[in-house]
């Protein structure tokens, strides 16, 4: 899985299938990936924008997810993510995702 900070750099990470895609973020150290409460959908401070590539094979958000997405402070874009709500899956091998410059 590659997450890309908002300045530039590439973050590569092992993840485990079943995890989340915020906790691969978190468990590895990577900048940017606040997520304040621990995956629980209620902050959307694990933001992502998904690569167009990656998009149809993570779907879109849940209505949950969604509304929470209309708070993020960054930018929403249509493969808008939280981080939190993709779980890692054999198919999502090599997944990018970019990490908006700021999180609520």
């Amino acid at each position: 899985m590659i997450f890309v900070g908002s300045d530039g750099p590439e973050y590569t990470v092992d993840a485990t299938v079943g995890d989340s895609v915020m906790t691969a973020a978190v468990k590895n150290g990577v900048p940017g990936i606040v997520a304040e409460c621990g995956g629980n959908q209620s902050c959307a401070t694990c933001h992502v924008w998904v690569r167009e590539e990656f998009a149809p094979l993570v779907g879109p958000p849940g209505e949950m997810e969604d509304d929470l997405l209309d708070l993020a402070v960054a930018e929403r874009r249509d493969t808008s993510r939280l981080s939190c709500q993709i779980r890692v899956t054999q198919e999502l091998g090599g997944l990018t995702v970019e990490i908006p410059p700021e999180q609520p």
